[in-house]
Parts: structure tokens; sequence; C-alpha cells
């Protein structure tokens, strides 16, 4: 796991760039702070930031080959879980290698299948490769997007990286946000290819980009196709089991320490029981995020019926894990700096509030012990977990699913914005037309009925927007600490395998995520197996709430702070006023949006260009 950056220019020679490169390269210090590779050829240069996770002493990047006619060099951001099958292949056709690294094995494909190597790759990974031979840059992002990769065209070549700070680095780069640029940031719809940042855009999952000097060409080498499923039900439930069995056992894999996150829920306890069969003898270390006094007080809302702590060690004792709570108080919750490094380490002020900075904490403190974790990210996309999927009022509306529930941390209105500011922007517009878009690009199966086709829409929305969000925040806020998340759940083969299973067999016990359930009841914990879904939780206590609105009053004493341009200053006045008990979660929501983009502001100082 690691950052990856660079630069093509077709007219200059960039070998008198380095100091460019080693700006851009070290933005990303925290996704890799084992070692940095900077490498320049006339007309590329390519960074490198490593967390060294496989063969710890021969994956150095950036990896080259001397072959005739030139130079190839690789850097490489993620895994590739079927390396040891693709190095067998390479080695019966003849390919040499000389270290035992998954590095190795993409470039060594490359020499031998060229940009089809991505179709071969099953994994979470972003590369780069410039193949001097022909003067080219491959770009190559995975199937579902677990490893971000943008770009920003210029006017003789391209910049890329893994995160926008490293484009931005680059003297070219502009650090502006437009009116498009916003809309995407507020209205909540994850549209493909957006990266806020003007004149910036992400490669698309399942793409390989190819740059050369005459210009930029894309190829899409997967996509989410319908398909007839032919299973019946048991075989269908099996085959689950066994791919789910199969991905965990290949993403065990690592030469460092290893763990799961274990919230009590179903998908990460079937992710805790497997890898604990797959480990055999050795215990499955654990980690759990929970906050100070909560499972005592708890409170159960329309998200959370339960608290997390009970099922967490119900199924850590059922496997011998070894368990570790990691359990958070107020103020480290709304300590500014936590909020600093969460934001940075996001680029822009999209995220879930204090839920992001327990995630950013819960990591740190994982970090300390582990280098690699297992998540259950994805299975609510991928098995129909979300409330959305089972009220006929939401499933059924002409809008973002996650937009008409309008339940948890979604900002719908973003109620904190200035009335002129929100009218411009016309959020409800753009959302209209980015969920039109959508639409289309979902196939019908031949004789599927009205309700199987909604369903296969609703599951194509998840799995092509609304997980990208997600995924994005777990690496983000992971990597900046130096940990590697990976989610099994996210494994092409499991998600178009499911994603073409009807909802009848989906939603066959009448319950979410009938199929999973089904496939690891035997497993788990009875009262484990039958939990109905939490989200992830969130601090109920009031303190956190009162901290906010000091932070915020503290704001409102800078009346020319340049956030007034957008925030509505009378509704955040009125938020303070109220006592902390009673402020309800739009208002504490729109607090902490507020202060994120105050913070984002001070940090990055974007052109913010309001319509």
């Amino acid at each position: 796991m690691c950052g990856i950056t660079g630069w093509v220019a077709f007219d200059r020679d960039l070998r008198h760039e380095r100091p460019t490169l080693e700006a851009m390269t070290r933005t990303m210090t925290c996704r890799g702070p084992d070692a940095e590779g900077l490498w320049t050829a006339p007309h590329a240069a390519l960074g490198h930031r490593r967390l060294a996770v496989i063969d710890l002493e021969g994956g150095l990047q950036p990896m080259t080959a001397s072959v005739p006619g030139g130079e190839v060099c690789l850097v490489f951001s993620g895994e590739v879980y079927n390396f040891t099958e693709l190095r067998g292949e390479l080695e019966r056709l003849g390919e040499r290698f000389t270290t035992s690294s998954d590095t190795e094995v993409v470039l060594r494909g490359y020499l031998r299948w060229g940009e089809q190597v991505a179709e071969r790759l099953n994994g979470m990974f972003a590369l780069a490769i410039w193949d001097d031979r022909v003067e080219k840059l491959v770009l190559i992002r995975d199937r579902l997007g677990v490893k971000p990769l943008y770009i920003a065209p210029t006017r003789d070549g391209l910049l890329f990286g893994s995160e926008p700070k490293a484009i931005l680095a680059h003297p070219a780069a502009e650090r502006v946000v437009d009116a498009e640029g916003l809309r995407e940031w507020l209205a909540f719809v994850m549209t493909p290819r957006h990266a806020i940042w003007h004149g910036m855009r992400q490669v698309e999952p399942a793409t390989v980009v190819t740059v050369d000097a005459s210009g930029v060409r894309e190829r899409t080498y997967w996509r989410l196709a319908t398909r007839a499923h032919t299973d019946d039900l048991e075989t269908t439930i099996a085959q689950v089991g066994n791919l789910l069995g199969d991905t965990v056992r290949r993403q065990l894999v690592a030469d460092v320490p290893r763990c799961v996150l274990l919230s009590g829920g179903l998908d990460s306890s079937a992710l805790t029981v497997l890898a604990a069969a797959h480990l055999g003898a050795e215990a499955v270390p654990t980690f759990s995020v929970d906050f100070v006094g909560q499972s005592d007080g708890f409170l159960p809302d329309d998200l959370r019926g339960t608290p997390d702590a009970p099922f967490v060690h119900a199924v850590a004792e059922h496997v011998g894990a070894d368990h570790r709570d990691i359990v958070l108080d107020h103020a480290a919750l709304a300590d500014p700096q936590v909020r600093r490094k969460a934001l940075e380490a996001r680029d822009l002020p999209v995220g879930f509030g204090e839920m992001d900075f327990s995630l950013y904490l819960l990591f740190k403190a994982i970090g300390e012990r582990s280098t690699v974790a297992l998540s259950g990210e994805a299975a609510d996309e991928v098995f129909g977990g979300y409330r959305q999927f089972h009220d006929d009022r939401i499933r059924w509306a002409d809008e973002f699913p996650w937009i008409a529930v309008n339940a948890g941390p979604l900002d719908r209105d973003a109620l904190w914005l200035k009335p002129d500011v929100r009218d411009a922007l016309d959020l409800d517009g753009y959302r209209r037309d980015r969920y039109a878009d959508a639409v289309r690009e979902v196939e019908r199966l031949d004789g599927e009925s009205d309700l199987e086709f909604r369903m296969r829409l609703m599951s194509h929305l998840h799995l092509t927007r609304f997980v990208r969000f997600l995924l994005e925040r777990k690496d983000r806020l992971s990597m900046a600490v130096g940990l590697e998340v990976r989610v099994p759940f996210c494994d092409h083969r499991l998600v178009e395998y499911v994603y073409n299973a009807p909802w009848a067999m989906k939603n066959h016990d009448g319950r979410e995520k009938s199929l999973l359930r089904s496939a690891v009841r035997d497993r788990l914990p009875a009262a484990v197996a039958e939990r109905v879904k939490s989200a992830y939780p969130s601090t109920q206590d009031t303190s956190y709430v009162k901290a906010l609105q000091e932070q915020t009053r503290e704001l409102l004493r800078q009346p020319g702070h340049p956030v007034f341009a957008l925030a509505d200053r009378r509704r955040l006045e009125a938020a303070t006023r109220q006592e902390p008990s009673a402020v309800d979660k739009l208002a504490r929501l729109g607090m902490e949006r507020v202060l994120d983009v105050m913070l984002w502001l001070d940090i990055y100082r974007p052109d913010v260009r309001l319509p």
C-alpha cells in the first residue's frame, strides 16, 4: 500500500524537474512512511511513497526493467491478491523474477501482456507504467475503485497522483473549486470522474488510461454488467460462501501484522470467523471503536438499535480473538488537531463529521499494532443491507436512495449554506440531472419484473456511486496513519455474482443481507447472526455537542473569515444558543461542516468561485 504520483510532458526534459517531483511525492509521506523513490526520464517523472506489506526488502519502487529498446518503470499502490498464480503463469511463459513482491508480478505481466495485464489482476490497485520504448504512460485503476487515482491534463502532457494534494503541489495545478465542483461536493451524488477541483478528475474504476504525444485515451476493461443468474438458492448461498472464503484467504497474505475491524455486525463478524479459520492456531487480532460510557447509557435511534460492544465481545470470544476495544472520549473527538488531520487526509470537507474523527483515531490506534486490516465495507451495497433497500417509499422514488432516505449524517439540503448560495447552486436540480444519467447506465434483463429491475437499479446506484464515497473515506483516513485497509466484499467476482442474483434471493428470508447471513449463519453466535443492521457508531455524549458550540462561537467572533461567503451566520448562532441535548442532527452536522470548511479554507487557500 503506497502513494503514487508523476508527470509526463512531451515538450520539456523532466530530468531537470526533480525538485517538483519531490514536492509532489512528499505530500503523500503518510501513505508511505517506509520509503521514498523517484525516477525520471526525458519525458516522464514518477514518484512513490511506500508502506511495506509484501516482500519488505525486495519490493522497492519505482521498479524498472531494462528491455530491448528502452526501460519500463512502474509505480504501484495497493495489492494484487492473485499474484502467486500470475507469477506461476509468467514463469511458465519464460519470465524470471528477482523478488517475491506482487509489484514485480505486475511489471513482468505488463512486459508479457501489455495493457491487457489489467484484466488479469485481482486486487485493489492504482498503478502507473512509463514505457520508454514507445514513450507512453499507462495508468490502471482497480475494478471497484478501492484505490484512488487522480489526473489533471496539462498543455503538453498530464499530472497524476493517488490524492489531489500531490497534483496541487505542482506549479501548473490550479487550486480552484468552481460552481460545478461546489455542486458535486454538496449534492452527495458521487458523479463518476468528478474530482471537485477544477481541471482535475478521477480515473474511473476499471479503466486504463494511456498518454503519449498524440493525446490521452481511455479504455474500460470491466463493468457491472447484467447477466442471467441460473443457480438455485441453495447453490447461490454456497457460492457466496465459497467466494467470500477464497477472498478472505487471499487478502490475509502479508509479511506484516494483520487484523480485522470488528463491529459486531454481520459483515465484520463474517470476516472475523473466516479469518480465524484460515489463521488456524494463530489468534486473529481484532479491534473495535467505542465511546466512554456509551455501552451503559446507550440510547437507541432509527439507525442504531443496540450498542456494538456486547456483540463484538461475543464474536471475539467465539473465535478466541486477540481483541482490543479502542475507547474514545468527547475531548479526543472534538480536538481541533484531529479535525485538521482528518481534513488534510480528505483534501475537501466532505465527510461525516465526528464519525470521520473516530474512524481516524481508531485507525491511528490500530496502526500502532498492525499494518493491514480487513474491513466489512461495501457489504451493505453488495447484499442490500441499507434501510432504503427495504422501504417501498424510498426504493420507488426517482432520486438517489441515500438522498431519499434522508437519514443519518446526510445533509440533504445543505442547510448550513447561506440561502442565496443554496438557491444559486440549485442542488436539487443537479441531483435530478445526475440521477437521470445514472439510471441510463443500467441494463434490464429480458423478462425481468418491474420489482427485480428496480432492485437491480438500486444495487447499481450504490455500487457505482455511494460505495465510492465510503471507499475513498476509508482509504484516506487509514492511509493518513500508514494503515492498509483491505475490503473483501469488493472482490469483483463476488460483486458481479451477487449483483446478478435476483432480489427474491437477496431477500429470501425477508431480511437485509439474506444471502450473506445464510452463507455464514452456522459459523456465528446466534445473537450476532440475527442482529439487525446497526450503522457505524456515533457518540451520544452531549459534551461533544457543547465543544462544537464553543468552537462555533469562536468562529462567529471572526466575522471577516472567508467561510461566511458560504455559511449562514444566523443558523450557526441559533445552534450555539440551544441546550446541547436539544441540538438536532442537522444543526449538529451544520456546525461540523462549517468548522470543516473553515479549516479547509485556512489549509488549502482555494479560489472558490461562487455561481
